[in-house]
């Protein structure tokens, strides 16, 4: 499965993306934007792909550039609740220097069409830290509407952030498009 735009595509993660995952989890922006403490080596990363390629409750996918393949993030629909028509969602771009150039709003909407369209859901919710203004802006670009706070709920570089719960509608979505 591969969803396409006009300057990226969505395609399933492999194995072999795994050491572009291991950089980005040393990378201390992008640390910092996901709220990410641990860290990984590069067979716990491989194994979690392969446990989530296998995992029907989930898709996850690489963003890519389509003039040169170039990896430049990651999203996953995940705990998709087939009854109550619902999933958690979450994004990460690995590529820095390529942030606030649009590619990340592209790949949300990519990823709603396939999530109303084609696995006909009703809700899309994901957190975003209140630090991570560039990521809160794209959701919100794309149709996402804040539904709540959890205050104080992350603390990194001494500092507490906000953790933002939103989420979009298939109305909301039909009515943007």
């Amino acid at each position: 499965m591969k969803l396409k735009s006009k300057r990226i595509y969505l395609r399933p993660l492999m194995e072999s993306d795994a050491e572009i995952f291991l950089s980005n989890t040393k990378d201390e922006e992008i640390r910092y934007m996901t709220g990410t403490k641990g860290s990984f080596t590069l067979e716990q990363i491989q194994q979690h792909i392969r446990r989530s390629s296998e995992d029907s409750s989930r898709y996850d996918f690489a963003i890519c550039l389509n003039e040169n393949g170039q990896m430049i993030g990651e999203l996953s629909i995940s705990d998709i609740d087939e009854e109550n028509r619902k999933a958690g969602f979450r994004i990460s771009m690995n590529a820095i220097e390529l942030t606030g150039k649009g590619f990340g709003t592209e790949a949300i909407q990519l990823i709603l069409r396939f999530v109303f369209e084609e696995l006909k859901l009703n809700r899309l919710q994901l957190e975003v830290f209140s630090h991570n203004k560039r990521g809160i802006r794209a959701y919100e670009k794309s149709g996402f509407k804040q539904e709540g706070i959890l205050r104080d709920s992350l603390y990194y570089n001494g500092e507490f952030s906000d953790e933002i719960i939103m989420s979009i509608l298939q109305k909301e979505y039909n009515q943007d498009s």
